[in-house]
């Protein structure tokens, strides 16, 4: 009975901290729902959807409504001829008046066409900006395992260390070792107490970039996997990958479009202005005359400026180099994605093969411990031997632990530069980072 019960609290124990663990997934979910950058670039692709609603507010017919009450004093040929003294009246103004445009060479539509560029930019900065961060928060969540694992290797380093100087030490109290060899263990010990103090002092410096990405401290992380199935199988086509799905590329190929059609909104001001006029006012004693003085018009409007000192041409002149200049910004963020696969692409690849050597090297260095250890137990091996070798599978161990971490962050940053990492955990993108162009091509 007693067994059965102590089985059950294990087991609620075990379940208890499964419930508590923090795969790399939820973690990734919520920070981007609570990551400050991202939250930011999601108000700033909102800000511009109200300014698409403002750019189409041109098509729609302007009314306005003009009040006017007041003393009125009136001089004039009318009053004088009607033989009236300068009249004082009480003057009433009331004019209700609907302009609606009907061309204005294509400036309003233009405009809505830019700012739906800078929607389209935005959403695809939005994009990057969630993809980055959450690089960010993989990096840190990476890190914090890692240095958890160096501390563990540390310990054990340590431990090692102690039993050895205690084994060492016992031989000497006894009067069968030397004095020499009972400092030699002592020394080694205490540097690996030093060990592990920094790795501890890194493990709390990998806590604190924790809380700062994510939010939250650490809890029970667990150790992802590698997802092969998503990595491109060669740089070839990862750098495809990235040239047509990078989402800042994506965002300075939308500014070329907003430029242009800035540049046609510009061009617009040369262009004639007709627009459509209806009002009606009501007035009352109006320039000396007591009564009403009401009219209704329906007018269409023509306005075209004739000179204007050069402005309007010079302005469609720097639009026109404003649309060059963001073509040669989109042609370097296509360099500088290309660049980033690549170097993701000899990162990864490097670290996969390296990744054996240094298993080879931790086995191998484990083998000679024990075997070193035997020896010495034997008298067939010095201390200083058994010491070296203590110390040489605790780097191995370590440089192996660091190379699976390297590898594991750079197959996500891989994935990052082609624009794919929330999709392979499965995240869908925030709503503000879709693009409303993306959204016309996926229906």
């Amino acid at each position: 009975m007693k067994q059965r019960i102590i089985s059950a609290l294990a087991a609620g124990l075990c379940l208890s901290t499964q419930l508590q663990a923090e795969p790399l997934k939820e973690v990734l979910e919520n920070v981007i729902k609570t990551n400050p950058d991202v939250l930011a670039i999601a108000n700033h692709r909102r800000s511009i959807d109200e300014e698409v609603k403002g750019a189409k507010g041109g098509y729609f017919p302007k009314v306005d409504l003009t009040l006017g009450y007041g003393r009125e004093r009136t001089d004039s040929p009318f009053t004088r001829s009607a033989g009236l003294d300068n009249p004082s009246l009480t003057r009433r103004e009331a004019e209700l008046r609907l302009t609606q445009m009907l061309f204005d060479g294509f400036g309003v539509s233009s405009e809505v066409d830019r700012q739906k560029g800078r929607l389209n930019s935005s959403a695809y900065l939005a994009y990057g900006t969630s993809e980055e961060v959450s690089l960010n928060a993989i990096e840190a969540y990476l890190e914090v395992l890692r240095q958890q694992e160096l501390v563990e290797l540390a310990k054990k380093n340590l431990d090692n260390h102690l039993g050895t100087f205690d084994q060492i030490k016992l031989r000497s109290d006894k009067g069968v070792g030397r004095k020499a060899d009972d400092e030699q263990a002592q020394g080694r010990a205490s540097l690996a107490k030093s060990n592990l103090l920094a790795v501890e002092s890194s493990l709390k410096d990998a806590e604190a970039k924790y809380l700062y990405i994510v939010g939250n401290a650490p809890n029970n992380l667990v150790k992802p996997q590698i997802p092969e199935n998503l990595l491109p199988k060669t740089e070839a086509e990862a750098i495809d990958i990235a040239v047509n799905n990078h989402p800042i590329l994506k965002s300075a190929l939308a500014d070329i479009e907003s430029a242009q059609a800035q540049h046609q909104a510009a061009k617009s001001l040369l262009y004639p202005r007709l627009d459509l006029e209806l009002s009606a006012a009501r007035n009352n004693n109006i320039s000396g005359i007591e009564g009403d003085n009401d009219n209704t018009q329906a007018m269409l409007r023509l306005r075209y400026n004739l000179f204007k000192g050069r402005s309007d041409s010079a302005r469609a002149d720097q639009t026109s180099l404003l649309t060059q200049e963001a073509i040669q910004i989109a042609n370097r963020s296509r360099r500088q994605a290309e660049q980033a696969t690549k170097m993701s692409w000899n990162a990864y690849t490097t670290a996969n093969e390296r990744l054996t050597p240094l298993k080879e090297f931790a086995t191998a260095s484990e083998a000679t411990r024990e075997a070193y250890g035997k020896q010495f137990n034997l008298g067939q091996r010095t201390l200083l031997d058994l010491l070296d070798s203590e110390n040489e599978y605790y780097t191995a161990r370590t440089s192996y632990v660091t190379g699976q971490y390297t590898q594991l962050f750079a197959a996500y940053r891989l994935l990052q530069n082609e624009g794919r990492l929330l999709e392979s955990f499965g995240i869908p993108l925030p709503v503000e980072a879709i693009a409303p162009s993306s959204e016309k091509k996926q229906n």
